[in-house]
């Protein structure tokens, strides 16, 4: 069945925010400014010193226009020389102005972007819950992409005609005051435009970015989950909403592109316009004799000077608007509040790590599913160097017991100890340092085999890298790829099998060595004879450390030290795989389902 057409980007958010939409965003950079300090006082001197030269420059050409019949060969060489020193003194500058301006934008851009990956890759799933990963690298390329535009152009840019602009009309009413009080009456009529459709311009901008978020979203999801699409014959639906987001954001785009377009025109012809009108008056005034021909041609250079300023300040006024919006959801990031936070002054955990694990009537409810308990008031001791296997129907929460001790989530109720400290007072990265996790669902990354088992310890000699995947019943496969452990595996292990993606997650939780170990159904996915050289490899892995296990199949736990039955987040019963079967409850049920040959084997 074709997915439901694709609703607009976060409508509430956009209205929420629309007072914030301001130029005033981009403050938001200043702290990744400030370090460059240096580099923006030797850009601004460069521009500063580029602008100054622009105003030089007509001075030099009235001269050359006023002496160009009565001065002497020799002297207009040397006013032609001036002139041409000038130029090439405003290329230099330029050049130099460039140089800087684009090297602090990509300093600043990179900082940024390594910030928010920073904040983003700390997040726990709760903001993953509502904010899908391609809108995060949407935000981190095509937002960035957008800021260094402005620091690396617009902004330089900008403040070079303001000051070209203020600069040319003091040197314009030095040259006439006249000319220039008739070119301050055309002001109002370009700045009027510039306030009105700016506002517009200012909400396409922002509801044009969240298009391109939304549409990134999409493309990631679908091409993540590629596979199940193609099994689901769903390439047309995916096609048909990707082209319907992607012509979202074209028409936001296309509206506007058009209300700039209206608004460069606008500001264009009243500009100059307004230069032919003030030629037209000072071409009389030179037949009249009230100025010479020098200082009408400096007057309209500065004219022309302060026109093209202005109009591209109504057009940077739009690329900054677009790089305010793009702060603004960078800013969202790097402000998102995480509610699972480390303390201030995090406690250590007592030397050496025991792995002993309590649950103190602990309450939890997913903030997606704020009504139904993921757990209920569970209380739980496992012992330093027990084997608890939790099992029990999906939804029973055994998944979530895992994620709480990896203190993805804190509880809402209760709390729970890692060697008699609340994970509350801990760490994360310290918490997560003495814990091995095999998922259900095994993460391959895009790298080779060795990096892949290695994540689990960077620090592991190749040797160890060897004996962890041996253990885990991989080595044999991994040998047999074509560049054997140096293998590139593609990206998400599409060269690998189910099973044998799990070996190499079972391989990395082994090279980790921690006194904690996690398996969140780790042999669901390997055959008969690999499950059974797995298990047995688990089997001595966990004889001296904390195992926890979470299986669907009763088969990999019966040897478990104590096997806790979970139901709608409750324990409802616990203890050896005979003792539960021997009670009769949930346990025995899913025992007689699973085990065909009847209980009366056992």
């Amino acid at each position: 069945m074709a997915r439901s057409p694709a609703p607009a980007p976060a409508p509430s958010q956009d209205a929420d925010r629309e007072s914030s939409r301001q130029i005033s965003a981009l403050r938001a950079l200043a702290p990744f400014l400030r370090p460059y300090t240096g580099l923006m006082v030797a850009a601004i001197t460069a521009l500063v010193l580029t602008a100054v030269i622009s105003l030089l420059l007509p001075m030099a050409v009235r001269r050359v226009v006023d002496n160009f019949e009565t001065a002497e060969m020799a002297l207009l060489d040397q006013y032609f020389l001036g002139a041409l020193g000038i130029a090439g003194l405003l290329a230099i500058g330029t050049a130099l102005r460039y140089a800087l301006v684009t090297r602090l934008g990509e300093r600043v851009v990179a900082d940024i972007r390594k910030a928010v990956f920073d904040r983003v890759i700390g997040m726990s799933p709760v903001f993953y819950e509502r904010v899908m990963t391609g809108e995060v690298l949407s935000r981190i390329t095509t937002d960035t992409t957008l800021i260094l535009s402005v620091i690396g152009s617009s902004v330089s840019v900008a403040l070079r005609n303001v000051l070209i602009f203020f600069g040319g009309m003091a040197l314009m009413l030095l040259t006439s005051a006249k000319l220039t009080g008739l070119v301050l009456l055309i002001v109002p009529a370009v700045v009027v435009p510039i306030l009105v459709l700016g506002r517009r311009l200012r909400v396409l901008s922002r509801e044009n970015q969240d298009w391109i978020a939304a549409s990134s979203g999409n493309a990631s999801e679908s091409l993540g989950a590629v596979q199940t699409v193609q099994a689901f014959t769903h390439e047309a639906a995916s096609r048909g909403q990707f082209a319907a987001m992607t012509e979202s954001s074209f028409d936001a785009a296309r509206r506007r592109i058009r209300t700039r377009a209206f608004l460069t025109s606008i500001v264009i012809f009243l500009v100059f316009s307004g230069v032919v009108g003030v030629l037209w008056i000072g071409a009389r005034d030179v037949r009249a004799g009230d100025m010479s021909p020098g200082m009408l041609v400096q007057f309209l250079i500065y004219a022309i000077l302060v026109a093209g300023a202005v109009a591209a300040l109504s057009e940077i006024w739009s690329e900054l608007q677009r790089a305010a919006g793009a702060t603004e959801r960078l800013v969202d990031l790097l402000e998102t509040r995480d509610p699972v936070v480390d303390p201030a002054n995090a406690a250590p955990l007592p030397a050496p790590v025991q792995g002993h694990i309590r649950f103190e009537n602990v309450g939890f409810n997913y903030p997606a599913r704020p009504d139904i308990p993921a757990l209920d008031g569970m209380t739980l001791d496992i012992k330093p160097g027990e084997t608890v296997a939790f099992v029990g129907p999906s939804g029973a929460g055994k998944t979530t017991v895992i994620q709480m001790i990896l203190r993805f989530y804190d509880p809402q109720t209760g709390r729970i100890t890692f060697d008699g400290v609340d994970l509350k007072a801990l760490a994360r990265p310290e918490l997560r340092r003495h814990i091995a996790l095999v998922p259900q669902d095994p993460v391959i990354f895009a790298a080779s085999a060795r990096d892949n088992i290695r994540f689990g310890r960077p620090d592991a000699t190749d040797a160890e890298i060897d004996a962890a995947a041996r253990a885990a019943a991989a080595h044999d496969f991994i040998a047999a790829l074509p560049d054997g452990y140096d293998s590139y595996l593609g990206e998400r292990g599409v060269m690998l099998s189910g099973g044998q993606k799990q070996r190499i997650a079972i391989a990395r939780a082994i090279l980790r060595d921690a006194p904690v170990l996690l398996l969140d159904e780790a042999t669901s996915a390997l055959d008969a004879e690999s499950e059974v050289a797995v298990q047995a490899a688990v089997e001595e892995l966990s004889a001296d450390r904390t195992t926890l296990v979470v299986a669907h199949r009763l088969a990999t736990v019966k040897k478990a030290d104590r096997i806790v039955v979970l139901e709608a987040g409750r324990i409802v019963d616990e203890g050896t795989h005979d003792a539960l079967v021997a009670k009769g409850g949930l346990y025995a049920r899913l025992a007689r389902l699973q085990f065909t040959d009847g209980l009366a084997a056992e």
